[in-house]
């Protein structure tokens, strides 16, 4: 296979390159996986304002549907950067091992949310109406089902760039989980 570099700043178009700028300033790197997409003239630029975009799923909400979606699709490169970003989030490092199996046992919605993500990943979309019922049962909304959605859509367009790429994970790697 073909290896696909992570393109520099020098590398990349004059626009890409002032998203570079950003992305070290706030976050004092540019992530491997976000350099990549500027191989691309738009993709970065459209991919972050895709993630960036307003969500009624936020904070340790959004994380788990990023650790969920990421184990299932066993991107290494998403479950270490969001290990790292659930932590910043207040998830504890047994809670992301349990989130990422698919349950939230420390909390009942956050639990729902958990079981129905995975369960639409690994369904390809077609959930089970049991596990939608509970979604809604655990205080979750329409706006919330569709919101979930979405980030399963954001967090899969990286899993699957990481997939094809296998660029280097440029944050401490993920622990395995317990057998």
């Amino acid at each position: 296979m073909t290896a696909i570099n992570v393109p520099t700043r020098e590398d990349v178009s004059p626009a890409n390159q002032v998203i570079f700028d950003k992305l070290k300033s706030s976050l004092g790197m540019v992530p491997n996986l976000y350099a990549t997409l500027a191989h691309s003239e738009h993709a970065l630029a459209n991919y972050l304002a895709f993630q960036n975009a307003k969500s009624s799923i936020v904070g340790k909400a959004r994380e788990v549907v990023n650790l969920v979606v990421s184990q299932v699709n066993g991107c290494e490169y998403c479950l270490a950067a969001h290990t790292v970003i659930g932590k910043m989030n207040g998830l504890t490092d047994e809670q992301i091992l349990e989130v990422r199996a698919g349950t939230a046992g420390f909390d009942a919605k956050l639990d729902a949310l958990a079981r129905l993500t995975r369960n639409i990943v690994l369904n390809r979309g077609h959930a089970d109406p049991a596990l939608v019922d509970a979604f809604f049962a655990a205080g979750w909304g329409k706006a919330n089902l569709v919101d979930v959605v979405v980030l399963i859509g954001d967090k899969t367009v990286t899993n699957y760039l990481h997939g094809t790429t296998r660029v280097p994970v440029d944050f401490p790697a993920a622990p395995a989980l317990p057998v």
